[in-house]
């Protein structure tokens, strides 16, 4: 199985930007859907991010279009996160997830069977 590391989080201005990076360990990463999910003191986990295997699929959450880019880097194992223009509502801890019985992830967090630890994003106003 697959083992992923969050980093990256921190605390941040609104406007201001953060880059996370998952580390995955253990298989051959291009065998393996990503995503990025957050969840929020309260609510439900949700989605963010995801990308394919070939990293060729992508899609986004409809509040984050525009200011957050989802890429993966083959030699390095490692998904990345970069978030720009930053709101206080993207505070949140935010989660890496994959999963291997796909080519593409997808938006459904039931789906994905391999999590990181989480990382906190927090941004002020």
């Amino acid at each position: 199985q697959v083992q992923l590391v969050e980093s990256g989080g921190g605390l941040v201005q609104a406007g201001g930007s953060l880059r996370l990076s998952c580390a995955a360990s253990g298989r051959t990463f291009s065998n393996y859907a990503m995503g990025w999910f957050r969840q929020a003191p309260g609510k439900e986990r949700e989605f963010v991010a995801a990308i394919s295997r070939s990293g060729i699929s992508i899609d986004y959450e409809d509040s984050v279009k525009g200011r957050f880019t989802i890429s993966r880097g083959v030699a390095e194992s490692t998904v990345y996160l970069q978030m720009n223009s930053l709101k206080p509502e993207d505070t949140a801890v935010y989660y890496c997830a994959a999963r291997d019985d796909a080519y593409y992830g997808g938006n459904d967090y039931s789906k994905y069977n391999y999590w990181g630890q989480g990382t906190q994003v927090t941004v002020s106003s």
